[in-house]
């Protein structure tokens, strides 16, 4: 027997109110959840340092594009305030929401450096992704999406995002670097330097932490390790507590509300904000769904608890994004961290998003917090989704296998959105050669085509 499709539930609680303890257990159904307000704050304290990297490498990326970084610094930020504390809030899932490193790149190393626009008809693209993908998230496209994704591909999807997360924790230390020689595109990097050692030192104390099931563990280890270096690492200095935000360097205007709307809708520029949409669209969904699913929050019949607002509150993020001055928002894999750390409710990314809004004016200690200290975290979280495979059921062997294709290519193309294309194309096709056409439905086919000849023509990011 094949395992259920995925689907979005609206609004409906997955078990029936609590008894109220207190305005915020009633709120947030906490206790209805199996969970505690003390938990849900440490998992949104791990999950923001799990992903606070990115009010670095984003600034990075766009500053290399000619865009403001001290700017940059504050939209990102913002962004992941606002995302995080509406997912919280309205979605009431433990889901941190923040600018897409992915779609940076392509913000940055594309439209800018790459088709030769100004950042201000940059932003006008990613306002205006964000429209567009906020009308497929309202409209009920994305919940149609999944409600016609495969069980193999849904369980693969979440298998090749744990993939990939050992992969980038990997490469960011310098566990696995790229092989400047001829044969495999990667390579063992230097696995007796200090980022290396405490990097593995980490993995394996949130191991027996977490068998010890100590309340917060991921947390005291991430603090541990950034200790240790604080104390032997002479990158990881301590550059005071306070910094006033600034919103541009001296002599630069603001980026809020700097966007321009009229350059980005001429024929050129198109092609690229659908880019960004169609992958935002699988990248995104695919993450909501398998955070989703690791803190408990999918039915026996395959439904997101309130799915329809978190796939919503994750694309108008790109809105405000594009409004202050920042990349494509979208929904982070790192809040995985939080959900193995035992976030189950929205105050999780409600604590992500106050944290975010005080970085602004606590910028400085955000450098404490070196990539070694959370590169365990990440890697615990990409180990603890592999068990995904074990939901596959070879009952349905064709499913399974173009679950286990998704799942790879995640891996391979370190592209969530192609894994999953191959996932569905191997499907359909598979399917057709066997004679089993008529496990197919209209949904699944369209999409397999459609993101097809997406890929076919070029257009993917």
């Amino acid at each position: 027997m094949s395992q259920p499709q995925m689907r979005v539930e609206r609004d409906n609680s997955l078990t029936p109110p609590p008894a109220a303890t207190g305005k915020l257990d009633q709120y947030f159904q906490i206790s209805a959840r199996g969970s505690t307000p003390r938990r849900e704050v440490v998992a949104g304290v791990t999950t923001f340092m799990a992903m606070v990297y990115s009010v670095f490498v984003v600034p990075g990326m766009l500053g290399k594009a000619g865009f403001d970084v001290n700017a940059v610094f504050i939209a990102v930020c913002l962004t992941a305030a606002f995302g995080s504390l509406l997912m919280g809030f309205w979605a009431k899932l433990p889901i941190a929401v923040g600018c897409a490193i992915s779609l940076t790149a392509f913000t940055a190393f594309d439209l800018v450096l790459g088709k030769g626009l100004s950042p201000a008809i940059a932003l006008g693209a990613v306002f205006l992704m964000g429209l567009i993908f906020t009308a497929i998230s309202v409209t009920g496209v994305r919940s149609w999406i999944l409600q016609n994704l495969p069980a193999g591909v849904a369980h693969g999807t979440g298998v090749g995002i744990g993939l990939f997360l050992l992969m980038i924790a990997s490469n960011d230390v310098g566990l696995v670097v790229k092989n400047a020689h001829a044969g495999l595109p990667v390579a063992l990097g230097n696995i007796t330097s200090f980022p290396v050692v405490m990097t593995i030192i980490g993995l394996a104390a949130i191991f027996g932490i977490e068998q010890r099931r100590v309340p917060g563990g991921i947390l005291l280890v991430v603090i541990a390790i950034s200790g240790v270096g604080l104390a032997f690492d002479p990158n990881v200095r301590f550059t005071g507590v306070f910094s006033w935000p600034q919103l541009s360097a001296p002599g630069q205007a603001s980026l809020i509300g700097s966007m321009d709307l009229q350059g980005a809708l001429s024929m050129a520029v198109l092609p690229s904000i659908l880019a960004l949409v169609m992958t935002a669209v699988f990248d995104a969904t695919g993450t909501i769904r398998a955070v989703a699913g690791q803190a408990g929050q999918v039915d026996s019949k395959g439904y997101i608890h309130n799915g329809g607002k978190a796939l919503t509150a994750d694309s108008v993020s790109s809105i405000f994004s594009g409004l202050v001055g920042g990349a494509p928002a979208a929904a982070y894999i790192e809040s995985g961290v939080g959900t193995a750390a035992g976030a189950k409710t929205g105050l999780t990314a409600v604590v992500v998003g106050l944290l975010f809004l005080a970085l602004i004016f606590f910028s400085p200690l955000a450098g404490l917090v070196p990539s070694y200290a959370t590169a365990p975290a990440l890697m615990y979280v990409g180990l603890l989704m592999l068990g995904g495979v074990a939901h596959m059921s070879m009952d349905d062997k064709m499913d399974t296998l173009a679950g286990l294709v998704c799942a790879v290519f995640i891996l391979l193309s370190c592209n969530i959105a192609t894994g999953i294309m191959l996932g569905f194309c191997t499907l359909v096709i598979g399917r057709v050669v066997a004679g089993e056409w008529r496990k197919l439905n209209v949904g699944t086919v369209s999409i397999a085509v459609a993101l097809a000849v997406f890929y076919a023509g070029g257009w993917a990011i």
